[in-house]
């Protein structure tokens, strides 16, 4: 969740001192981009994933670090919760055998750390959110020993000044309250990072908001929380309930909220770290020593620290990032859209699919946010969460006619966009093999109209009507969700329901 940061109290004095350094920074930004002091086109993507630990009887396990301290590598790190963990991926360059070497990388990696959690009786399990996570699992005491969790989770409190309510109507309805934003750490996702230059930054970002909703759609895996049945994709909802520092009243005065969609495309990246500052109050007023227009004025790049973590506190689900790596600063666009798993072949697909159409719309000549407007595609976002893979989401129609029309989810992938995202990775110079293997599975899913939740979902009903509990159904489903992904084959092929038990003699 971002970089080190030390607990302590602060004063009113902090918050405007902070406040006047984020204006500094964001000026600094801006004649980076003027100055066009940027790195050159790379084709650098990366990907982080984050991760839960549960035991063999598939509940929770509150160890990460005892689990961090077995796996000792710098490419795992503590996430919120106690259950949580994260990978991180080292940059690749987009050409190639790219997705099979990322593939074996991750499953590797989870592999070790898997081997490790077992040391404590622990495994990992790639998925939205733990099934059998229980409300009493998601409480400030199960927060990770890290100063910015701690600190997060007061300054966001303290903001909104009372408990937090999830309310989410799905299949059922969940009503809870929380009295700390440990809720949020049920929600784990693969995050994918495309390093862009300043000129076709917003073209990558309006892009990837276009096609979130399609995302959602083809991917969704978070379809239970705290013993319900809800939404096919639950996580952004719940995040976003679990991050909201606004009271009822500053949500019936249309004030934003720290987890969103966003409101309108955009012409620049400028654009973006501007609305952080003019619409959100900064949470963690740390302040760095650097001056960013004396490091400008003297010749060198500024590390914009406090507008860089600011913007870690704005969980938009297209994110802007500014980095530096070898001196030199770049850009960069984190989707953060997906869900984690359920195999590491499907976060693969997933992750081909995203760089190929990000790609080919974003170089096409009439681009689809000119067509799209932006409400629709905020509109698609929660339709595809409410209804994953049977969503019907408005998209532009083809022809002179212009306007939109609502389209089924499984259409718009299969007819226009599968062949979109071919294109754009033979545009990145992907090997046809590696694009066949991983898209073939975005296909496969389509046709069979088959993702995570909806094995999830089944699986758990089938649970039910062989005489389970729902308690024993969910650690039932979720034993059996983390020896398939194990497994590796891909989501759409695995059998659904629970396996039958051997026979006796």
């Amino acid at each position: 969740m971002g970089k080190k940061v030390v607990a302590g109290p602060f004063e009113l004095a902090d918050r405007q001192r902070y406040r006047a350094k984020l204006r500094r920074c964001l000026t600094g930004l801006e004649r980076l981009l003027a100055e066009k002091r940027f790195d050159r086109p790379r084709n650098l993507m990366g990907l982080e994933i984050e991760l839960n630990l549960a035991g063999s009887d598939g509940m929770p396990k509150m160890l990460n670090a005892q689990v961090l301290e077995r796996i000792a590598s710098r490419d795992f790190q503590t996430e919120l919760a106690m259950f949580n963990l994260e990978v991180n991926i080292a940059p690749h360059r987009l050409e190639g055998r790219v997705f099979d070497r990322l593939a074996e990388e991750i499953r590797t990696s989870l592999a070790y750390a898997h081997r490790k959690a077992g040391e404590v009786d622990a495994g990992i399990v790639m998925i939205g959110i733990l099934p059998t996570l229980d409300r009493d699992d998601l409480v400030s005491s199960n927060l990770s020993a890290v100063d910015r969790y701690t600190l997060l989770n007061d300054q966001i409190v303290a903001a909104r000044g009372e408990d937090f309510v999830l309310d989410i109507d799905g299949v059922e309805h969940l009503t809870c309250t929380s009295g700390s934003i440990a809720p949020e750490a049920a929600c784990t996702s693969v995050q994918l990072h495309l390093q862009v230059t300043p000129d076709r930054f917003a073209d990558v970002w309006n892009a990837a908001q276009a096609v979130a909703a399609v995302q959602v759609a083809v991917g969704a895996n978070s379809p239970f929380l705290f013993g319900r049945e809800l939404w096919p994709e639950s996580r952004p909802p719940l995040f976003q309930q679990a991050t909201d520092t606004r009271p009822p009243e500053l949500q019936a005065q249309g004030v934003r909220p720290r987890t969103w969609f966003g409101e309108r495309w955009v012409t620049s990246a400028y654009d973006l770290f501007e609305e952080n500052l003019r619409y959100f109050p900064p949470l963690l007023p740390v302040h760095d020593d650097e001056e960013p227009l004396d490091v400008l004025d003297a010749g060198g790049i500024p590390t914009l620290a406090e507008l860089v973590l600011h913007n870690g506190t704005v969980y938009r689900w297209n994110r802007p990032v500014y980095g530096i790596a070898d001196g030199v600063p770049h850009l960069r666009v984190e989707n953060r859209v997906l869900p984690a798993g359920p195999t590491v072949t499907d976060v693969i697909a997933n992750t081909a699919f995203y760089y190929g159409v990000v790609r080919a719309l974003a170089e096409e000549s009439r681009p689809v946010w000119t067509r799209l407007p932006f409400e629709a595609a905020a509109a698609n976002f929660d339709t595809a969460c409410r209804h994953g893979i049977d969503a019907r989401l408005l998209w532009p129609r083809r022809g002179r006619l212009g306007g939109t029309t609502e389209i089924d989810a499984v259409a718009l992938v299969r007819d226009e966009l599968l062949p979109l995202a071919e294109a754009g990775l033979d545009a990145w110079g992907v090997e046809p093999a590696d694009r066949d293997l991983y898209l073939g599975v975005i296909d496969e899913r389509c046709r069979r109209r088959a993702n995570g939740a909806t094995w999830q979902s089944a699986t758990f009903h089938r649970a039910l009507e062989q005489g389970l509990s729902r308690e024993a159904a969910f650690a039932a489903t979720t034993r059996r969700y983390s020896e398939l992904m194990h497994l590796g084959e891909p989501v759409h092929t695995w059998p659904v329901g629970l396996p039958e038990p051997a026979p006796l003699g």
